[in-house]
């Protein structure tokens, strides 16, 4: 991906940096030559971001390009408006105060270039206001009432970037071209910027550190720019042309907004948005597998008005499901009456509907991995030692915690179990799915499908070992380049 600087004259930027072209507004603008581009990055340091100033037009025709402009139109308009200002920063009031507590004045101007100060003492606020507000040069103004608050945040027109500042400048910017590694040495290659959201303090991922570094590898050998994210880095977003999303996933969660506003943005999204919605909760999961007919084994959904007839419908043992569960948590098998009514009572307090199955053992479950539509891989799940799930969290010792993982061929995979997870899996989308199956004299039944499938090393991968990964990292290049493509001809 290319980067480019564009100034309103060549003498507001005389910062030399490797692989940076500066470009001045009139020729980005009229020159076709930057029209046809198909990868770019803009940064944008016009002096003004004026509404129909050529400023503004820079960011608004990179955005109709296909290019990915720093600011966007959208943050451009969310300085104009200081009320917007406050809603967006009130996130950080704790750290103003933090930081400007020592402060004897009752005004303050924080100078921000390529998110950082002069003055390392404000190296968070300013990374904190820069990853809000994504443009080069901000400058916040700060006052103090009973506590400091923010007042306004403005973009810093180059040209009035003061002498003295300019030799912190260009060792930001360099460390900010440097840090983000916007396009990589080879400009005519096509290089894409992939997030891969973890959570490094996660117990149970749905990948271990080896495969997510297998995911790092396989990213790199495409020509990806791959960098691993957490939850503090959401306004970060824009910088990037996929997410990949490597943490346990639920709607009520910050998971769950960024797939959202990656989506919105124009990245493309594994898991996406629509997909988390429609295989974290298993009462829609429950209606639309029963609606298209695919085989479960017998499910009710269970409110306060019908659960005195779960034992007639479902027998005991049954299993209970609240709708956000995932990874054997927030299933119970209820083994008697007694046990039955506590765990009804308590899954009821929290949600209005919840699932129940019948109880349906067997040593293992299938899991078949689909990606586009196809078949990626396929387990078998043996139940966790002593358990009736795969995963048993009560377990004493970690070798209890789950059960064996076998990697088969696909021949091995009998029919009825691989047809029937991928109609399962082709009715929520064209993601990454995990399907659950048990499978009992030759039928089929879906116990679930996860967004978010666990993909450790040693385990799944054991037969295409690192070409899994590559598969996935490869239909996330294709998603990019057909979404390009969409635009250019759009």
């Amino acid at each position: 991906m290319r980067k480019i600087v564009v100034v309103d004259y060549p003498k507001d930027w005389g910062v030399t940096i490797e692989d940076v072209e500066v470009v001045d507004v009139q020729k980005y603008l009229t020159d076709t030559t930057y029209t046809e581009i198909k990868n770019a990055r803009i940064f944008n340091l016009c002096r003004t971001y004026r509404y129909q100033s050529a400023g503004y037009y820079v960011s608004l025709l990179a955005e109709a390009r296909g290019h990915k402009p720093i600011p966007s139109v959208t943050t451009m308009q969310d300085l104009k408006t200081q009320t917007i200002v406050r809603a967006i920063t009130v996130e950080i009031e704790d750290l103003i105060k933090k930081s400007l507590g020592s402060l004897r004045s009752q005004t303050f101007t924080l100078s921000i270039y390529f998110g950082q100060n002069v003055a390392n003492k404000y190296e968070k606020l300013c990374k904190q206001l820069h990853d809000l507000f994504q443009a080069p040069l901000l400058r916040a103004q700060f006052v103090k009432k009973d506590v400091w608050v923010l007042q306004s945040v403005s973009s810093i027109p180059i040209n009035e970037v003061p002498d003295h500042h300019w030799k912190y400048l260009e060792d930001f910017a360099k460390s900010y071209f440097a840090r983000h590694r916007f396009s990589g040495a080879r400009l005519n290659r096509k290089v894409y910027d992939l997030a891969i959201l973890v959570d490094p303090d996660e117990k149970e991922p749905p990948s271990d550190k080896k495969a997510i570094q297998h995911f790092m590898d396989a990213a790199e050998s495409l020509g990806f720019y791959a960098e691993l994210i957490t939850k503090d880095d959401y306004r970060r977003l824009a910088e990037f042309d996929a997410l990949f999303i490597r943490e346990t996933t639920s709607v009520n969660h910050h998971t769950y907004k960024f797939a959202r506003k990656a989506y919105a943005d124009g990245l493309v999204v594994i898991d996406d948005p629509v997909s988390i919605l429609r295989c974290t909760n298993k009462v829609y999961l429950a209606e639309l597998l029963a609606k298209a007919k695919v085989p479960t084994p017998k499910t009710i959904i269970i409110h306060k008005e019908n659960r005195d007839q779960v034992v007639k419908e479902l027998g005991l043992p049954c299993v209970l499901k609240t709708p956000d569960s995932s990874f054997s948590q927030g299933v119970v098998k209820a083994k008697d009456a007694d046990s039955l009514a506590e765990e009804l009572s308590n899954m009821l307090a929290d949600s209005e509907l919840i699932i129940g199955q019948e109880y349906i053992p067997t040593d293992y479950d299938w899991r078949i991995g689909i990606l586009d539509k196809q078949p990626l891989y396929a387990c078998k799940y043996y139940m966790a030692k002593g358990h009736w799930q795969i995963y048993n969290w009560q377990g004493k010792k970690r070798q209890d915690t789950a059960g064996a993982v076998e990697t088969v061929p696909f021949e091995q995979v009998p029919f009825v179990v691989m047809h029937t997870a991928l109609k399962a899996a082709n009715l929520i989308g064209d993601g990454l799915y995990g399907v659950d199956v048990k499978e009992i004299n030759g039928k089929a039944y879906i116990i679930e499908v996860n967004d978010n499938p666990s993909i450790d090393s040693g385990y799944e991968d054991q037969i295409l070992k690192k070409d899994l990964y590559l598969s996935i990292l490869k239909s996330i290049k294709k998603r990019i380049d057909n979404h390009k493509n969409f635009r250019a001809d759009a």
